[in-house]
């Protein structure tokens, strides 16, 4: 009798033992455990993690514990019918902390069963996103940045083979064999960089060689049409634009919506902006995106497209000073070239210009142009 007294006195012991343990694991845990009743849809046991990162505590958790269980009733309906995949659920959204902010978080949860074989529990735990998401968001800018620095020499040499192409015509077999091995590799390596650097939208924006596959009038309107849910006065011209442009649709689709986000914020809403795309007097298409703002001081226009550069009129503006250097590098792989002024009677112009396709498979430079497709200033 009296080792078995000890025995009892000693498992509850370790029973107390293992739940100090696990009270401070809970107390200082990253994560927020809770719990919760099927039947009364409340929360019975919330962790202390709860307090320290949303504010909330077991007795102000109302508007949480309908975030926590918003999935609750679907799932007891299908465990009901018998699927058994409810049992356990993962899911991602955002829940206000007690100050009003949102913030992005997992949820895990599964149903615990009663006696009588139904969900009588439900216990979980809430995971804070946002530390994951600032890193991914760091890792996927660096691979585009990587990206970019590889793109810049390769568009340097592809821009000097497409020149000899086109001004070499009298050039012997075995010397436009070579361009085209040239133009071939450059490809390749562009190619590399797409599928291993370039994250999610930057990864579409590949130098594949392809058809025209793009109305460049359409590309506007679909530009404006999407800038007008923040600025009405987006107006539209178009003159003498071909049927279709070759292309990456992706990425100059990007360029257009980063050249109207800047023209947005740095102008008040009262400020009409105009997108223009013609035929260039000196050859190939131009579109100029143009504001009626307060321009840009004359000092900074030569700076405006280098990576991270953010100018004067910047202060209290959101924004990390690389979407021009985004821009300029996105037409720089398409062998074009971007540029910026002021023009006289108010306001910014963007000029984006783009080789013309005068032949299938070509994407010439520019007459005036330097082995990297921009002006030749000599």
């Amino acid at each position: 009798m009296g080792q078995t007294i000890a025995e009892l006195q000693a498992a509850l012991e370790t029973s107390q033992a293992n739940e100090a343990r696990y009270r401070l694991l809970l107390e200082h845990s990253g994560e927020i455990s809770w719990m919760a009743d099927c039947a009364t849809r409340r929360l019975t046991w919330l962790s202390p993690a709860a307090e320290r990162q949303f504010g909330y505590t077991l007795d102000t958790a109302h508007s949480l514990a309908q975030r926590l269980l918003a999935d609750l009733p679907a799932r007891l309906a299908s465990q009901a019918d018998g699927d058994a995949s409810s049992r356990h659920a993962l899911r991602e959204t955002e829940l206000a902390h007690a100050d009003g902010h949102l913030v992005p978080v997992e949820i895990e949860s599964t149903l615990i069963v009663g006696a009588d074989g139904a969900p009588a529990t439900v216990v979980g735990v809430v995971r804070d996103l946002r530390a994951r998401r600032e890193l991914a968001a760091q890792q996927k800018k660096f691979a585009s940045m990587l990206s970019h620095e590889f793109r810049t020499p390769l568009s340097t040499i592809d821009g000097a083979v497409q020149r000899l192409e086109m001004t070499g015509a009298h050039h012997d077999e075995a010397t436009r064999k070579r361009y085209r091995k040239i133009q071939t590799a450059v490809d390749r390596m562009l190619a590399m960089l797409d599928e291993y650097l370039s994250p999610e939208r930057m990864a579409s924006l590949g130098r594949e060689r392809q058809p025209n596959e793009i109305n460049p009038a359409q590309l506007l309107e679909t530009a404006a049409e999407q800038a007008r849910q923040r600025r009405k006065q987006i107006s539209v011209h178009t003159q003498g634009l071909p049927q279709g442009i070759r292309c990456e649709p992706a990425g100059m689709r990007l360029c257009f919506e980063m050249l109207l986000d800047n023209a947005i914020k740095y102008t008040q809403d009262n400020i009409p902006i105009e997108l223009v795309g013609k035929i260039a007097a000196e050859g190939g298409i131009e579109f100029l995106v143009r504001d009626h703002g307060d321009g840009i001081a004359e000092t900074e226009l030569p700076r405006v497209f280098e990576k991270s550069f953010r100018g004067s009129n910047a202060v209290g503006v959101a924004g990390s000073g690389l979407g021009l250097y985004m821009t300029r590098s996105i037409v720089d792989v398409h062998g074009g070239t971007v540029t910026a002024r002021n023009v006289s009677e108010s306001g910014t112009e963007f000029r984006i210009w783009l080789p013309v396709a005068t032949d299938a498979g070509k994407n010439l430079a520019r007459l005036d142009a330097s082995s990297d497709n921009s002006l030749d200033a000599s």
